[in-house]
């Protein structure tokens, strides 16, 4: 493999961040249409267009900082962001308890299938490369890309921490009085999750479970691994 400069890490990221993100907040807004409400729907956030769901400080400041630091300081790269949330209205869902968690689960549902499709485009380019080297190495490269983050996004969307997706799982799942109390520290969940991540405890809470999510999907570990290792270095 040939080492890929700043620039072009960038790009074989930025395909992968914009779909992982854009998808994860579409399958919210369509599964809370087909569960009663349309709010999502009628501002138009059902859809795969980006522009609908970027938000510049969480989509693409934020990211790109870490991306820079790491590269600066020369430690392991974590990417972290945030889209514009999906706008559900629980009073229009046929059972707003149950529906906001399965909401919720949708995000990161359809992380796990991206993640799974870049599996199988890294499957692609290695059937492609001893015919077509050119065209196999940015696939190659772009589903270790996907891979990554995808399983990020859906491991850190299941932080049981308000306003992450895991957070509303369990907001829902909780009896009504302490689902009260719960909801009043959504205000906080932003600075706690920022003081795990600095503080390197959230890395250490997800790595695992994104290896483990790694070997489940339908192409080599190891080769997973070396490409991600490399788009790291």
């Amino acid at each position: 493999m040939e080492a890929l400069t700043t620039i072009q890490k960038l790009i074989v990221f930025s395909v992968p961040v914009l779909l992982a993100i854009t998808v994860h907040e579409a399958a919210h807004g369509w599964s809370a249409s087909r569960l009663g409400d349309s709010t999502a729907k009628m501002l138009g956030r059902v859809t795969f267009n980006p522009f609908k769901h970027i938000d510049p400080v969480g989509t693409i400041a934020v990211p790109l900082i870490l991306v820079i630091l790491a590269k600066v300081t020369g430690t392991p790269m974590f990417l972290f962001g945030w889209a514009k949330p999906v706008p559900v209205n629980w009073r229009n869902l046929h059972s707003p308890r149950r529906d906001m968690a399965l909401v919720a689960l949708a995000g990161p549902g359809a992380n796990l299938l991206m993640a799974v499709i870049w599996a199988l485009v890294i499957q692609l380019g290695s059937e492609l490369y001893p015919i077509s080297p050119w065209a196999a190495l940015p696939l190659s490269y772009m589903g270790g890309a996907g891979i990554l983050i995808n399983l990020i996004l859906m491991v850190l969307n299941l932080v049981p921490i308000l306003p992450l997706d895991g957070g509303r799982v369990l907001n829902s799942l909780l009896p009504a009085r302490l689902s009260m109390y719960y909801a009043r520290l959504e205000p906080y969940g932003l600075i706690l999750i920022i003081l795990l991540l600095m503080s390197g405890m959230l890395g250490r809470i997800l790595w695992p479970l994104v290896d483990f999510f790694m070997g489940l999907l339908p192409v080599s570990d190891l080769l997973v691994q070396r490409l991600i290792t490399f788009l790291l270095m």
